[in-house]
């Protein structure tokens, strides 16, 4: 019986321990898309508790606490640091087999060298020895990120943002680089005319401009795309339940933004049309400044409509949608590629149905010009654990070259998610160890562990060329 969680968790053959002890395990981390936020490291935040660190804002705890039948006053209400934390070690123990259970130990042994597995009998002791470390200056923000080996971290920001935290990192001289990525799917977002007429307003504040036409829309979110470029960024990422590419005229868009923007409600098909125009519009502009663009796609959105109200967006009640994404994608990537504008490009599932959809859709656009161009996404927020990741490396490995992925990320708002690339990296490497055991691919460490290196780090810092 193996010890649970020691030096060679989920490794289980030789070549695979090898492989992350002497290969995956010293390569830093380049974290290109997560949801951190920029004034926590310009500020070089200290967290005054485990709770504050570790349950805030995680949607992914507070799930599984109300599964475990704990009151919403313990996961996003006005419940004291200790009495949140103590109802989530009670509800650890009940998430066994569940990606969290593994996380929750990873971090405790990673950044606290805590090996005890946290259970409500322990509790109060973690929390202590936590908190006591957290309030001294050796676990500041910035201090964290160091000790997880981070070398760049591109957050998620809306055109809106002056981006003024990055601009103080930078000029603080913290080594490691911190980038803005630009999400702008507020600006297609037209199903609700107060709402988009709202945010359209704080566009054109930002971009110094009034926005009374559909070219006005386009100027402004390139004046606000250079300023992204101007202060480093080099990636955009898109949040879509699919992928949108309807055929539509530049008179139909014009007239259809014009309505909008009289706060009249659009229809079901003149939304569709919009939202497959401002898609195009976003990837040329991403192709004319060299950068690269990520698809999120798949999620179904605040389901819970009740909680929703009273909790906000984020906060637990979103699962994985099932749109047809096959078609509309390749036409939108098709229409791209047919001009001649179609830049590196991420492709992440959340439905994991459509792996191999996924994994083949991206060989029908590389072309040559760059390394892995066009990459399958890792195993994105139901599926970024063990299982999902598997799958998600099978399907590229089975369709595609595995050995040009650029790899992990933390999609997390919490500084102590950096191990979700330990967590990744075992199981890469025991993986491939399972394949030369079984005499599969070649016992070659040399190719292999610079495989397991490109994997964990190379290939992303090479492909982004940040």
């Amino acid at each position: 019986m193996k010890p649970f969680m020691d030096e060679n968790f989920l490794l289980h053959t030789e070549t695979a321990q090898k492989l992350y002890h002497e290969h995956a395990a010293k390569m830093p981390i380049f974290d290109y898309h997560c949801h951190i936020n920029p004034k926590d490291i310009a500020d070089d935040r200290m967290f005054k508790s485990i709770t504050e660190i570790w349950l805030a804002g995680d949607h992914y705890k507070w799930r599984g606490m109300r599964t475990n039948g704990v009151d919403e006053r313990f996961c996003t209400g006005d419940a004291s640091d200790w009495e949140k934390f103590e109802k989530w070690a009670e509800t650890v123990p009940q998430t066994l087999r569940n990606p969290l259970y593994h996380w929750t130990h990873l971090e405790l042994k990673k950044f606290f060298g805590i090996n005890e597995v946290l259970s409500p009998k322990n509790a109060r002791q973690i929390f202590d020895a936590c908190n006591e470390k957290l309030n001294t200056p050796a676990y500041s923000c910035r201090n964290i990120i160091r000790m997880a080996n981070v070398h760049t971290i591109c957050t998620t920001d809306d055109p809106i943002d002056n981006l003024q935290y990055h601009q103080q990192i930078k000029a603080s001289g913290f080594e490691v680089a911190v980038l803005p990525a630009w999400r702008p799917d507020k600006a297609m977002m037209v199903d609700d005319p107060t709402v988009y007429n709202a945010y359209i307003f704080q566009l054109a504040a930002a971009a110094e401009m009034d926005i009374s036409s559909f070219a006005d829309l386009i100027t402004a979110l390139d004046k606000r795309h250079q300023y992204f470029h101007d202060n480093g960024c080099r990636l955009s990422d898109h949040g879509l339940d699919t992928a949108f590419a309807e055929d539509y005229s530049s008179k139909e868009i014009r007239a259809i933004f014009t309505k909008v923007r009289a706060g009249n409600h659009l229809t079901s098909e003149e939304i569709l049309k919009f939202k497959s125009c401002m898609l195009y519009e976003f990837g040329v502009m991403d192709h004319s400044r060299g950068w690269s663009q990520q698809f999120h796609i798949g999620a179904l959105r605040n389901n819970n409509t009740r909680l929703f109200n009273q909790l906000g967006p984020d906060t637990g009640f979103d699962s994985i949608g099932d749109k047809p994404v096959a078609e509309p994608l390749s036409k939108l990537l098709n229409r791209l590629d047919m001009e001649d504008k179609l830049c590196e490009t991420i492709l992440y599932n959340l439905n994991p149905a459509d792996n191999e959809l996924y994994a083949t859709m991206i060989g029908n656009f590389q072309d040559g010009s760059v390394p892995g161009k066009m990459q399958y996404g890792s195993g994105w927020w139901f599926l970024d654990q063990k299982d999902g990741m598997e799958k998600q490396i099978n399907a590229l490995s089975n369709l595609g070259l595995l050995s040009r992925f650029v790899g992990m990320l933390t999609d997390s708002r919490s500084f102590l998610s950096y191990t979700r690339h330990e967590y990744f990296r075992r199981t890469l490497c025991n993986i491939l160890g399972n394949d030369v055991e079984n005499g599969e691919i070649p016992n070659d460490m040399e190719l292999l562990g610079q495989m397991v290196e490109n994997i964990s780090f190379n290939n992303a810092k090479n492909y982004f060329n940040f």
